[in-house]
């Protein structure tokens, strides 16, 4: 018997699959294609605003995907460097086959962990747990937890123009029967869409004519354990969609899944196809297009910008009408999948389902969008499900913690009926949850789960003495009168030209001398936003219990009771979150908690 088996070998997947083998957990990862583990079935890239914040705390916490990436990567950019450090973040170009090798090597030499090529059709449950998977070939995986991470292959169909092809991806299988499995053990199910481009031939493509844009020289890594890259950087180039391409789309409306209503499924809202940019932009006379090579070996490039569900001619005269794209051949046609999920209004915040115990859900499944999003859920996932199964606590990070923790939070409460991505504007406390800080927040919590090692926990417990010794020195040191902590919270003062007065700082390590001067200079906002958290951590600490009557509370409102029986908040924090929830219905509840001496720790004066 396994003690964790993980279905689907996607980002997801292999980051609960890792992370529960690592854990010392026996695991099985069962994919339906072992040549296509951790597969970038759409753009070749990891990161970007907000998102590369989780890449780094998917780091921190011991999970593989920066890693990967940076032994991967072919171009690095630091997004929003023109702006303050809270919505800074990394983005890179990956060389997605290498990038997929890489992710399968891992998986194979991983201990305790064992890969099955298969497709699952039946989660076993018995008694209201999780017992185990069993396979199309009537093999049975007997586990005392199920993660499944399937991605878009729940019932995928893809669409381009008029055709119809079952499928989560390009030649791939659409799993019908785990699908209807999920919904027999009583988990609601919807549908959601999302669009791909069609993939160039570069060869084909007039470079020469379109501006270039590189990656940051020196780049920066993902990783915390990786030192320093060095390697050639491949740039990517940039073009735009112009009125004749408009008129193009909008003579194929009706020839459009979407629009000639062939397919319903709500999509992204943040990644809107062609055709949406069309249709609910007329006044733009042009869309950029942003040609992505997918790596060093290959001349296949991503034009992100253009994903469509059009038919092949209008994809082919689409593309011709398109500066430096005239003749460029279409090695792949764009599409729209659609496929089942399951809203996460069903699952708590360790991404266990309410259903069935033992059960859990990440990535696309519970509705979200993008690479990051899902690797970072496999892998709360996988550390809960292990955590599950030794009986021990689960792992769930605040909003105040971690991107991640703002993720499980909003996929709980606000259970998004349209694929749910990622933005700095989701934290309230994003100033607190940094690129730069991510180790400083989480490694330690890595540590402890037995995700990292003792020197990576001794490394950043030298950052985090360097760090506070160099603030102690600002804060010591005068210059006319005033510290120098101060000085550098004017405007136009760098830590750089603080040096002379305090040498030591001119010695600091890269990552510790960053570290210091954002500390140092927005210091003030850091303290108010910590202020903050600790003012509303009251809420948090107010625990509701799992089978909490809230019929019987007197003065709660029909709407209120209904949402909060459906959602079964953790805390009242978590309730006040509820759209729905008013402060009303919270007073109300708190009277409830008091008189019945419910739940739990009060605040701590």
């Amino acid at each position: 018997m396994a003690d964790i088996v993980v279905i689907g070998g996607g980002h997801a997947g292999i980051e609960a699959a890792v992370a529960a083998a690592r854990m010392g957990a026996a695991c099985v990862l069962v994919t339906l294609n072992d040549r296509r583990i951790g597969a970038m079935a759409c753009n070749p890239s990891i990161g970007g605003l907000a998102k590369g914040q989780i890449v780094r705390e998917i780091d921190a916490l011991g999970g593989v995907m920066g890693r990967a990436a940076d032994a991967c990567g072919i171009q690095f950019r630091m997004l929003n460097t023109g702006k303050g450090p809270a919505v800074q973040a990394l983005r890179a170009q990956v060389d997605s086959a290498l990038y997929s090798a890489y992710m399968r090597r891992l998986v194979l030499r991983q201990e305790r962990l064992a890969l099955v090529r298969g497709c699952a059709v039946d989660v076993l449950a018995a008694a209201g747990r999780a017992r185990g998977v069993r396979l199309s070939d009537g093999s049975l995986i007997a586990a005392r937890a199920v993660v499944v991470t399937a991605g878009t292959y729940l019932r995928g169909m893809m669409h381009t123009g008029g055709d119809r092809t079952p499928g989560g991806t390009i030649g791939e299988a659409s799993a019908v029967e785990l699908s209807d499995s999920l919904a027999r053990l009583g988990l609601e199910r919807g549908r959601l869409k999302t669009d791909t481009p069609a993939r160039l031939d570069g060869r084909t493509i007039d470079f020469a004519r379109l501006a270039a844009q590189h990656g940051d020289e020196p780049p920066r890594p993902f990783s915390h354990g990786t030192a320093r890259l060095a390697r050639r950087q491949v740039p990517c180039r940039v073009t735009y969609t112009n009125a004749r391409t408009h008129a193009i789309v909008r003579r194929n409306l009706g020839r459009s899944p979407v629009y000639g209503g062939a397919l319903t499924a709500p999509g992204p809202r943040y990644c809107p196809s062609l055709e949406d940019k069309v249709v609910k932009f007329p006044d733009r006379d042009r869309h950029q297009v942003y040609l992505e090579p997918e790596g060093r070996r290959t001349h296949r490039v991503y034009p992100n910008g253009i994903s469509t569900s059009l038919p092949r001619d209008a994809q082919a005269e689409i593309m011709a009408s398109i500066p430096g794209l005239e003749r460029a051949a279409i090695e792949q046609w764009g599409y729209a999948v659609e496929y089942d999920f399951f809203p996460p209004i069903q699952i708590r915040p360790t991404f266990e389902t309410k259903a069935v115990e033992g059960l859990y859900l990440a990535g696309q499944v519970c509705g979200t969008s993008g690479y990051e999003e899902a690797a970072g859920q496999g892998l709360l996932a996988g550390i809960n499900a292990v955590l599950k199964v030794r009986g021990a606590e689960p792992f769930v990070l605040g909003r105040d913690e971690a991107y991640l923790g703002v993720l499980a939070d909003d996929l709980c409460v606000l259970s998004p009926a349209e694929p749910y991505r990622m933005f700095t504007s989701s934290a309230e406390f994003r100033l607190l949850l940094r690129h730069d800080n991510a180790d400083l927040r989480l490694l330690d919590r890595g540590a402890a789960l037995g995700l990292q090692p003792r020197e990576a926990a001794e490394r950043v417990a030298g950052k985090r003495r360097a760090v506070a010794e160099a603030l102690q020195t600002l804060a010591n040191t005068r210059r006319e009168g005033k510290n120098l902590l101060s000085i550098l919270r004017r405007p136009e003062v760098g830590l750089r030209s603080l040096c002379g007065e305090a040498p030591a700082l001119a010695e600091l390590a890269p990552e510790v001398f960053e570290e210091v001067e954002i500390e140092g200079k927005y210091g003030g906002y850091i303290e108010r936003q910590r202020k903050d958290v600790e003012r509303l951590a009251r809420w948090e600490r107010k625990r509701l219990p799992p089978d909490f009557d809230y019929a019987a509370v007197p003065g709660l409102r029909r709407e209120a009771r209904e949402k909060l029986a459906k959602v079964k908040p953790y805390s009242v924090g978590q309730a006040r979150r509820i759209a729905g929830v008013r402060p009303a219905d919270v007073a109300a509840l708190l009277v409830a908690l008091k008189t019945k001496g419910r739940g739990a720790e009060e605040e701590t004066q």
